[in-house]
C-alpha cells in the first residue's frame, strides 16, 4: 500500500487479495484507529503474486525487513524481540529479560516474538512455585512477597535457596526441552482444580500453561534452525506440477516449478549438491531477532501437511558417492503428496 508521494507505507498477504483489501475500506467505523489512520493515508496498490502461500509469507517478511514500512511497526521495531536470561548475582540466579543477547557468559533463550507472552509466562512460572521475590540476594531479611506468600524465603537463605535452585534448575530444563516435569505439575494441579470446581484458578493455570508453551515452541524452532540444516521440500501445486524449494538455515537458495515426470533423480541431485554446497555455513549457530522470524515460517512450513522435506546432511555434500543423496532424494520425489483442496 503506498500513500500520495509513492512510499511504501504497510505490506501484507492474503490468499484472497480482493477479499482482504475490501475489508480495510468496509465496516471502518470498527476498525482500530491505526487501520483508520492506514486508509486515510492509502493512494494505490501493487501486489505480487506467489505460487504458494509459504512464499508469500517469506516475501511479506523480506519486504517489511528492506523496507520498512511505517504500518508495519511490529516487525520493525527491536524492542518486539525478548530474550530470557539467566544471570548470577552474588551466589543467585535471577530470571530476567532483555532484548538484546550478549556475549557476556550468561545464559540466553530466544529470540522471542511477543514480550508480552514471554513476560506472562515467565511471572506464571514465578508465582506458581512461589519464586517472585522482590529482594532476591539479599540474606536473612525476608522480602514483601514473601509474607503476601509469593516467595518461599530464598531471600532467608538456607533450605529455600536449595530448593530455589532446583526449581531454577526445572525451569532451565524447561525451556531446553529436556524436562517437562513443571509444565506436567502445571497440568496436573490445573486439573485437581476443575475437579474442585474451582474454575478461575483452572482457567489461571490453563493460561500459565499456555504462555509457557509458547515458550517451548519457540525454543523448538530455534534449535531446528540452529542445526544449519540443507532441506529439500516439494509441495504439489496439482496433481502434474510442483514446486522444489532448497532452504539452507532459514533461507530460500533455490526455488522452482516443475513437471511431475519431467525432472529426473540426477537432475535433483545435482541441484541439491550444487546449491547446498555452493551456499555458506552460517558463521553462528546462535539464531539471532533478525532470522527468527523466517525461522519460524519455515519451521512452520515444513511441519505443516502443505509439504514433504527431507534434510541433506553437509557430509553427504562433500562424499565423493552421491549414493545417500539419491536415496534421501527418491524417496521424496517418489512418494506423491496429495493436492490440497481449493
Amino acid at each position: 500500500m503506498k500513500d500520495s508521494n509513492g512510499t511504501i507505507i504497510y505490506v501484507g498477504k492474503a490468499k484472497n487479495l480482493k477479499r482482504r483489501v475490501q475489508s480495510y475500506f468496509q465496516n471502518s467505523k470498527a476498525h482500530p484507529q491505526k487501520i483508520k489512520k492506514l486508509v486515510s493515508n492509502i493512494k494505490d496498490f501493487d501486489y505480487i503474486l506467489t505460487d504458494t502461500e509459504f512464499e508469500a509469507f517469506m516475501l511479506e517478511c523480506k519486504l517489511i525487513r528492506k523496507i520498512k514500512p511505517l504500518f508495519n511497526k511490529m516487525m520493525k521495531s527491536p524492542e518486539s524481540y525478548t530474550y530470557i536470561v539467566i544471570q548470577e548475582n552474588k551466589g543467585f540466579r535471577s530470571i530476567e529479560l532483555s532484548h538484546n543477547r550478549k556475549q557476556d557468559g550468561r545464559l540466553y533463550f530466544g529470540p522471542y516474538q511477543s514480550k508480552r507472552r514471554v513476560e506472562s509466562a515467565i511471572l506464571g512460572l514465578k508465582e506458581s512455585f512461589k519464586i517472585l521475590c522482590s529482594n532476591l540476594g539479599t540474606k536473612n531479611t525476608p522480602c514483601l512477597n514473601y509474607s503476601l506468600g509469593l516467595c518461599i524465603g530464598m531471600c532467608l537463605g538456607g533450605s529455600a535457596l536449595q530448593e530455589y535452585n532446583k526449581i531454577v534448575d526445572n525451569i532451565i530444563a524447561l525451556l531446553e526441552n529436556t524436562n517437562l516435569s513443571i509444565l506436567e505439575e502445571l497440568k496436573q494441579r490445573m486439573a485437581e482444580a476443575a475437579e474442585a470446581f474451582d474454575f478461575e484458578a483452572a482457567a489461571k493455570y490453563r493460561d500459565k500453561i499456555e504462555a509457557i508453551n509458547f515458550l517451548i515452541n519457540k525454543e523448538k524452532v530455534i534449535e531446528f534452525t540452529e542445526e544449519n540444516k540443507n532441506i529439500v521440500v516439494l509441495e504439489y501445486l496439482s496433481e502434474d506440477t510442483f514446486k522444489l524449494f532448497l532452504i539452507k538455515r532459514n533461507k530460500i537458495v533455490f526455488s522452482e516449478n516443475y513437471n511431475a515426470e519431467c525432472l529426473t533423480l540426477e537432475q535433483l541431485c545435482t541441484l541439491t549438491k550444487t546449491y547446498f554446497k555452493n551456499t555458506a555455513l552460517h558463521s553462528s549457530n546462535e539464531v539471532t531477532r533478525d532470522e527468527i522470524d523466517e525461522a519460524q515460517i519455515i519451521y512452520n512450513y515444513v511441519k505443516s501437511n502443505n509439504c514433504r522435506y527431507i534434510t541433506i546432511s553437509e557430509k553427504w555434500l562433500h562424499n565423493k558417492t552421491t549414493v545417500n543423496i539419491e536415496k534421501a532424494l527418491n524417496k521424496l520425489l517418489y512418494i506423491k503428496i496429495p493436492r490440497l483442496s481449493q
